[in-house]
């Protein structure tokens, strides 16, 4: 039988908690005691093993000289030692314990001259250091070839998995890379992952060298942070600083930048729409369309800008690029598509570039915010709901002052179609608050269009007339494309008529006129425009109501058309045209009495004829029908008959008897009597909701 080490005790003495890496101090101090004289060899064999030689060779020159030399045991002898010990595994590994104590007590110098020929080792046989690089840098070697190959793998990593990448070129940091050379590299990684902070700081750090290395990387880098912080004109000015000398193959990000906040003529100066793509590879091509797409924008006839936008981003999806931009081709397109009137194309490119991860963790936020967007606008509330919470933990940062302006008209644009006045006041705070930290943009229009018409109906236009100028400038800049124009044109007729200011209305009633003979979108919003006119004059045809009203749907604002309709039915003289308009905004909104969320309506769409005389469901238990609880809960709210009508789809008179019925059967004896039995009946009915 094999002797043991001499003096090393067996396993099942050593002192507890050794399979623990967090041992007591003193292990080390035994193992080292232990391993003296005779087995100083088993010593210098178990700390080679430990530093990451494995067995049967290579060795490290000295002990293998020892060896040789017959100055030691063999190799075998040393192995079946520190097996019989219990320092050594069968399968050649040291005993974890074993191993933390050698290295704790090895000197520093000789543990890393190890790991220098153990490099050497490597190299020489031409193998990839592979993982071990990555702990011998986290363990404190200092050494160029370490160095050189975490920078290559954090290489392959960047473009598809930038928090890999990341880490990488943080321990090639550590053993000893140039920081200043991998700046705009780790900025990108920093920036692809969410970490603006980070990247900022990095590329701050860069740019402000002389004659900075791998410049343009990091220009993109800032130009991309400063478009997701809400300062799309800054990331402007980073390529302005550029130049187009060395702009390359970022003309195209260049030109979505400038062309964002306004600079057609700088855009054009950096980017040609008609030169071929950087290379033959997706990414540069899918930034070559990205480019053309954005100038498409801009034209009279802009009809070849979506197809050219949606192209650009199947190409980034199907290069599996997590490059970090100013605005990604998915987020163009479905703008595009939104300002176009087709909010379900949109809702189907974000989803596509969110699975496939285009732009990174830092896009998806943006990806799912302006996929809300487009349920909001097909009446899908609550889908748009879901959309928004999917956007506030698409990672593992706050929302960017970008992304925070967009979710913040969101829940301003929910809560107003939910007619939720009391939620309405609350978001618009919030999006008040988001206003102060972006600035305007092309690609913002969509939510500044909904904050002016929520500013209208909350009578505080007031506060946000500096920015909707902006607007007007900036689209004024860009030869006021009809793309873009025309949504802000309609979003400002909405606004000037709940402000009831015909001067107000008539400019933009009159720029959807104009444009109306090469917009289909034109032609329908001031089809809709004068349908509204006429509805709060009191002189309209009901034919022609209906005809706007479903023009919207068509459009892909099926609860705008239904408001059409419902607030001209509660002004239509005839019964037979307030039904007419009724059935309309009941088709375009079937869920139309959802101003409160909770409520279901869905015995409206079932029956109109029921709902319209009020023969509705019995009465349960709270002694109210379910059309009389959506009337109750719409007179808690302090609505008008005319209020209460418009909301669920019912004529003012209906409202006006679905109250008297309500305070009959409660026997109310005035006003303030009924809306206490009015709350007390909800109550009862469902006792969470207070």
């Amino acid at each position: 039988m094999v002797g043991h080490v001499t003096g090393v005790p067996e396993p099942e003495f050593l002192p507890s908690g050794l399979n623990h890496q967090g041992q007591p101090p003193h292990v080390a101090e035994l193992v080292a005691r232990q391993l003296k004289g005779e087995n100083a060899a088993v010593r210098e064999l178990l700390l080679a093993l430990s530093v990451g030689f494995a067995l049967p060779v290579p060795l490290p020159a000295d002990l293998q000289r020892k060896i040789d030399k017959g100055g030691v045991e063999s190799l075998d002898a040393l192995i079946e030692r520190a097996e019989s010990s219990g320092l050594l595994t069968s399968d050649g590994t040291v005993a974890g314990p074993a191993q933390h104590a050698l290295l704790a007590v090895a000197p520093t110098a000789k543990v890393h001259a190890l790991q220098r020929e153990l490099v050497t080792a490597y190299k020489a046989t031409g193998q990839p250091l592979g993982d071990l690089a990555r702990e011998l840098a986290r363990a404190g070697l200092a050494d160029s070839r370490v160095a050189s190959e975490l920078e290559r793998s954090g290489d392959k990593a960047l473009e598809h998995n930038p928090g890999l990448a990341y880490q990488l070129y943080d321990e090639a940091l550590l053993a000893g890379a140039d920081e200043k050379a991998t700046a705009a590299r780790r900025a990108q990684a920093a920036a692809a992952v969410g970490d603006l902070d980070t990247a900022t700081r990095i590329v701050d750090c860069l740019l402000v060298q002389e004659d900075p290395p791998d410049v343009r990387r990091g220009a993109d880098v800032a130009a991309a942070v400063w478009g997701q912080r809400g300062m799309l004109a800054r990331g402007a000015d980073v390529y302005n600083w550029l130049g187009a000398s060395r702009t390359g193959p970022s003309a195209p990000l260049a030109a979505v930048a400038l062309v964002g906040c306004g600079d057609f003529a700088g855009a054009e100066a950096l980017f040609r729409a008609d030169a071929p793509p950087a290379s033959p590879t997706l990414v540069a091509n899918a930034l070559a369309q990205t480019g053309k797409g954005i100038f498409e924008a801009l034209a009279p006839d802009p009809h070849q800008s979506l197809p050219m936008l949606i192209h650009a981003s199947d190409m980034l999806n199907a290069s599996g690029s997590a490059l970090p931009l100013p605005e990604t081709p998915a987020a163009l397109a479905a703008l595009v598509a939104l300002h176009s009137g087709e909010p379900g194309l949109a809702e189907s490119v974000c989803r596509s570039a969110a699975a496939a991860g285009q732009g990174g963790d830092a896009s998806k936020p943006r990806l799912y915010l302006l996929q809300a967007w487009s349920m909001m606008m097909q009446d899908r509330l609550e889908d748009a709901r879901l959309a928004i919470n999917e956007a506030s933990k698409a990672n593992h940062w706050p929302l960017v002052p970008r992304d925070e302006f967009l979710c913040s008209a969101l829940e301003v644009g929910l809560a107003r179609r939910n007619g939720d006045i009391p939620v309405l006041v609350k978001a618009w705070g919030r999006a008040r608050e988001a206003t102060l930290h972006t600035a305007v943009d092309l690609y913002s229009l969509l939510p500044w269009g909904e904050l002016m018409i929520a500013a209208a109906r909350l009578r505080e236009s007031h506060r946000i007339n500096i920015y909707l100028n902006e607007v007007w400038t900036l689209l004024e800049r860009l030869g006021d494309p009809p793309l873009w124009a025309v949504p802000f044109h309609w979003s400002a007729v909405q606004a000037a008529l709940l402000n009831e200011s015909p001067g107000a209305l008539a400019p933009h009633a009159a720029a959807l006129a104009r444009d109306a003979g090469q917009s289909h979108l034109a032609a329908v919003f001031a089809a809709a425009g004068r349908a509204w006119v006429t509805v709060l004059a009191e002189r309209f045809h009901p034919a022609d109501v209906e005809t706007a009203a479903r023009g919207l749907g068509r459009v892909g604002m099926p609860w705008e058309g239904a408001r059409l309709a419902g607030h001209a039915a509660a002004k239509a003289d005839e019964r037979k045209d307030m039904v007419r308009l009724l059935s309309c905004a009941r088709d375009l909104h079937p869920q139309g009495g959802s101003a409160n969320p909770g409520t279901s309506v869905t015995s409206e769409s079932r029956n109109a004829h029921t709902a319209e005389t009020g023969d509705g469901m019995q009465p349960d238990t709270s002694g109210l029908s379910e059309r009389e609880k959506e009337v109750a809960r719409l007179v808690l709210d302090g609505k008008t008959y005319r209020e209460i009508g418009e909301a669920i789809y019912i004529s003012p008179r209906t409202a006006e008897h679905h109250i008297a019925r309500m305070r009959r059967r409660l026997g109310a004896e005035n006003r303030s009597d009924l809306l206490a039995k009015l709350r007390l009946a909800l109550n009862s009915d469902n006792p969470r909701q207070d």
